[in-house]
């Protein structure tokens, strides 16, 4: 099935039948007429709209008649964070969360999700802005594990580091500029690991809000990984470590 909606009364149906709907995309400045009660009804659902521009519009487009509008379907339902605290304390084991701060690519996102499932990791977070989100692709590169593995999308990132630093969970950032080398760093007991984005690592107000900067050593030419593989070292490395 695609997971694209595209067209004005289409759109429309999806949002009145309460089809399990990740994001809309407008066409930037056309709000007038039908597009109006579909940019209502998805704020008022909690569903993101976006704007873009047309020629945006026209590359996502599979029918070739969006009529300035692009609905995106998750292919799975969000949790919650509780869901994802629940999920370790039903298993009788300290949570072991991974933090995604705007992963852009939907393929990197399946990918983490499939490596955290194979690794037992109780759950994912990500933000609700700027971020990949559960489509059809994120789901393929997952290979199922997003039927398996809860992914909870929060407003505020910051926010919900605070919360899980409430209930003892230490927060471990991933980033180059850490004092610690992966290998030599504590990741025993309750963790959660922040993976930032493809481009610009973790985000400064999050980044301010880790426990630790853990780096991962990097000997070669090439001073940087891909999301999903520096996703994939961190999350085995947790491992190990809680196996001694």
């Amino acid at each position: 099935m695609s997971d694209k909606i595209e067209g004005r009364n289409p759109v429309t149906e999806a949002l009145k039948s309460g089809r399990n709907i990740d994001k809309i995309y407008v066409k930037k400045g056309d709000k007038h007429g039908s597009i109006i009660p579909i940019i209502r009804m998805a704020r008022e659902k909690g569903i993101t709209v976006t704007e873009t521009d047309g020629r945006k519009l026209d590359e996502m487009s599979q029918t070739g008649v969006h009529q300035g509008v692009i609905a995106l379907c998750a292919a799975a339902e969000y949790a919650q964070v509780d869901d994802i605290l629940k999920n370790a304390e039903d298993k009788g084991e300290a949570p072991f969360i991974i933090i995604l701060d705007k992963i852009a690519d939907p393929r990197n996102l399946g990918s983490i999700i499939r490596t955290a499932n194979c690794a037992g990791a109780h759950g994912i977070i990500i933000s609700k802005h700027e971020s990949a989100s559960l489509t059809a692709v994120c789901a393929k590169a997952s290979a199922g594990a997003v039927e398996y593995t809860p992914v909870a999308r929060v407003n505020n990132l910051a926010k919900t580091i605070d919360e899980l630093k409430k209930k003892n969970i230490w927060i471990t950032g991933a980033d180059a500029s850490g004092e610690t080398e992966l290998y030599d760093a504590d990741l025993k007991g309750a963790v959660a690991i922040v993976i930032g984005s493809e481009g610009e690592g973790i985000s400064r107000l999050v980044l301010e809000k880790c426990d630790f900067k853990v780096k991962i050593p990097m000997k070669g030419n090439v001073n940087s990984l891909n999301a999903s593989v520096a996703a994939a070292l961190f999350i085995y490395e947790t491992v190990r470590q809680n196996r001694m």
